[in-house]
């Protein structure tokens, strides 16, 4: 009779492998050992006064349309000790900065034409790490978390200080050095500049919403 039909060779050719269900106890000390750090986001030194989802858009001026920033969250951030407060807004997944610009007494904000979700305002942005005057327009899922942005919004910048405003334009003048001068004059266009840019932006939006509204499908995000 041949090995293979012997019921004790077979048995042990089934029998498991030693140790394959054996704790030996032996431990294996790390290839890599990985340290706790500590991440801090800039914003431990302030308060969030108000929180909330929506998307924002700027308007691209040399394409005449609005153009997607990103979707996430908006904050406006109290300073504990300056009382200063800023605007922040951070994506949802990647959290990069897409809005990051002061409060300052002569801001103003507005509904946008024909959308009660969405309002607009003028900003000396920082979010790309250099000052930009841009145009912005945020929209949320409802009409009273609209309302809400609005009246914190004008809250804010009227409980600060009119005197706060020329020192902060001091401060910021040092990190324009990477500009150009070209720059320097867009940004530091006057007021009367900034509304008739404000009416041109919102004026097809009254002709043509479907245009120039920021739900219009297709647009282009930021890179």
């Amino acid at each position: 009779m041949s090995s293979a039909a012997d019921p004790e060779h077979r048995e042990d050719e089934e029998a498991p492998l030693a140790g394959d269900d054996e704790d030996t106890g032996a431990q294996v000390a790390p290839i890599v050992r990985l340290e706790e750090v500590a991440v801090t986001t800039g914003e431990e030194e302030e308060d969030a006064i108000l929180d909330l989802k929506a998307k924002l858009y700027r308007f691209d001026k040399d394409g005449n349309q609005w153009k997607e920033r990103g979707a996430g969250t908006v904050k406006f951030l109290k300073h504990k000790k300056t009382g200063k407060v800023r605007l922040v807004m951070r994506q949802s997944k990647t959290l990069k900065i897409c809005a990051n610009h002061l409060v300052l007494p002569k801001m103003t904000v507005q509904e946008h034409a024909g959308n009660e979700k969405s309002c607009v305002w003028h900003a000396t942005d920082f979010a790309d790490g250099e000052l930009k005057e841009e145009l912005f327009c945020i929209r949320f899922a409802s009409i009273e978390n609209n309302k809400l942005f609005m009246e914190k919004f004008q809250e804010v910048a009227e409980s600060q200080s009119p005197e706060e405003e020329s020192k902060e334009a001091t401060e910021a003048a040092g990190l324009l050095d990477k500009l150009s001068v070209g720059e320097k004059s867009e940004a530091e266009a006057p007021a009367a500049t900034k509304s008739d840019t404000l009416k041109e932006a919102e004026a097809p939006a009254e002709e043509k919403a479907e245009e120039t509204a920021p739900d219009v499908k297709g647009k282009k995000k930021d890179d």
